[in-house]
């Protein structure tokens, strides 16, 4: 194989037009540029270059060795611009997009850990329900729930949302505990309106999928004011333990039919495709995945 200095020389030489321009811009001398030149010549068995006093031009063999020549140069040149953005501090402005109750409650509390390490940069946090366009609203990351994430996005998986079928003590204790989701008939059940299929809650049990309708007198379109209303007595909810954890451990909640799974969706970090990913985005998305852990920190210990 060629010496790969050599080809990153003849492709200076063909951008610039000529030795002498060449070598000016490598901070050289025209006899070296023409010398390795020469030397890739004899290497390759082949004449790459017409050279008469005045001008060069490229031989129809020179034409083709340029082309993947030049191509060379260019990644070598993305490979040092790749190591230097990776070993560099994030700076800049991050712009995160989280939905309403994840970024309420687990991203914007972990900033007060993250920010200290990086002080070049600053975080513009927006807290929406609504899926902005990364690239026409400029965002850098969105954090959302979903259970099948854009195709043109990368989806980093943050952690899995598992939802809990729960209500207090004290309802159970009036209404009495369901056996089988077919008992829900019975009950209070207070819906979440942005599921995708309201009044209907679908789950996977020991005999397989399992779709059961339900009634109640709420319906509302956020999860924490949902929750809310579980937490006061008003019925039974199907609730993410992102936002229920701490209360099925202190035992405010009570979840019952554990053994049915409600379908599975993640909190995901989506970002556009890039070849080099920045290290503003880099370092942000990595710490989240750190900070919540491979057990999410709000289902330790939870019931």
């Amino acid at each position: 194989m060629a010496d790969l200095n050599l080809m990153a020389i003849f492709a200076r030489v063909v951008e610039a037009g000529s030795f002498s321009e060449a070598a000016r811009r490598m901070g050289t001398s025209r006899s070296a540029i023409s010398k390795a030149v020469a030397k890739l010549e004899k290497a390759l068995g082949a004449h790459l270059l017409n050279r008469t006093t005045r001008y060069l031009s490229l031989t129809e063999i020179g034409a083709a060795v340029a082309e993947h020549c030049a191509r060379i140069l260019d990644e070598a040149t993305e490979a040092e611009n790749l190591v230097g953005s990776l070993n560099s501090e994030a700076r800049g402005v991050l712009r995160v997009s989280a939905s309403v109750a994840f970024g309420t409650l687990h991203v914007a509390p972990a900033l007060a850990e993250f920010l200290p390490h990086h002080p070049e940069l600053t975080i513009d946090l927006s807290i929406t329900d609504r899926w902005v366009n990364l690239a026409e609203d400029g965002y850098d990351v969105a954090i959302h729930v979903s259970s099948d994430p854009p195709p043109n996005l990368v989806a980093r998986p943050l952690a899995p949302v598992r939802r809990k079928l729960c209500a207090t003590p004290d309802y159970f204790h009036r209404r009495g505990i369901p056996q089988t989701p077919a008992d829900l008939v019975a009950h209070n059940c207070l819906d979440y309106t942005r599921s995708g299929e309201p009044g209907r809650w679908r789950f996977t049990g020991p005999e397989g999928a399992i779709s059961v309708p339900v009634t109640g007198p709420l319906h509302v379109d956020d999860d924490e004011a949902l929750s809310q209303a579980v937490l006061g007595g008003l019925g039974v909810g199907l609730l993410p333990t992102f936002i229920i954890g701490r209360e099925l451990q202190n035992g405010n909640l009570q979840a019952v039919l554990s053994e049915y799974i409600p379908v599975e969706r993640h909190v995901y970090a989506m970002y556009l495709p890039t070849r080099h990913l920045p290290r503003k985005v880099r370092v942000f998305i990595d710490f989240m995945v750190a900070h919540i852990g491979e057990e999410p920190y709000w289902d330790r210990q939870a019931i």
